[in-house]
């Protein structure tokens, strides 16, 4: 792994969304064989990429916030978080209200969860891109924990690229278009990594605004998104799925990062 942290910020940024949009394609994958997947298998991917995700949030991007701040840090981790999170929470208004094929409401609901899931996917490449280039400039974030975010993410992607490719598949797409529209909607991460690490890279007193802004963006995506799909098939399994993944991103970040 030694070649990899000798890599710029940008090129780090750039192999780890590709990583993340790869999980996007192979979760669409299936849908070349079939149209639907197992809910409990789902629930429990979903739920353990929020467990990941969540301790990410504090580990990978808010104490590495915290370290590279000096007075008034108080004021622009909470700022930077806020911004963060109505970012979703108004891209999720204005998708919601989208008027798109409302003469049929299956095809409306294809076209606003395929926005929402690749408009969610924004925030994510770009916290992703932020890590890596705040590892590269050595201001406070680890390595373990910059891995285990996109790792994290990736998780979560697989599953998103099934629920972005087998709706379409089922509301009669074809298969090998299901599928491309499902990868798709993973690509923009490679895009939003690469400028968030460029930008943190060369204007570092941004850092600490970008991964409090990173942290606010993915708390929301995980409470309005992976919490509410993950729970809506057992309250049990999602709940061991999340503590699974916390715990998973807590040990590994203390023990090695």
């Amino acid at each position: 792994m030694e070649w990899f942290y000798n890599l710029a910020g940008w090129q780090q940024a750039l192999l780890a969304t590709t990583f993340t949009w790869a999980l996007t394609a192979l979760g669409a994958l299936p849908v070349f064989f079939c149209k639907s997947v197992g809910k409990s298998a789902f629930s429990l991917m979903m739920s353990s990429a929020a467990g990941i995700m969540l301790a990410s949030t504090f580990f990978s991007l808010l104490m590495p916030a915290l370290e590279t701040t000096g007075e008034y840090s108080y004021l622009i981790l909470t700022c930077g978080f806020i911004l963060g999170g109505l970012m979703i929470i108004v891209t999720d208004i204005v998708t919601g209200k989208l008027k798109l094929f409302s003469d049929n409401a299956k095809k409306q609901s294809c076209a606003v969860m395929c926005i929402a899931v690749t408009v969610h996917n924004i925030p994510e490449g770009l916290a992703i891109g932020v890590a890596f280039g705040a590892l590269a400039a050595g201001n406070g974030v680890g390595a373990v924990a910059a891995l285990m975010l996109a790792v994290g993410i990736g998780i979560q992607n697989f599953p998103e690229g099934m629920c972005v490719a087998f709706p379409l598949r089922a509301n009669g797409m074809g298969r090998f278009k299901s599928f491309f529209i499902g990868q798709l909607s993973g690509a923009v991460e490679i895009v939003a990594g690469v400028i968030g690490a460029v930008t943190v890279t060369f204007a570092s007193g941004i850092l600490p605004w970008a991964l409090s802004f990173s942290a606010g963006a993915m708390i929301a995506v995980v409470c309005s998104e992976l919490i509410p799909e993950s729970f809506s098939e057992g309250k049990i399994k999602a709940t061991i799925g999340v503590i699974f993944g916390f715990s998973l991103m807590m040990i590994l970040d203390v023990a090695f990062g």
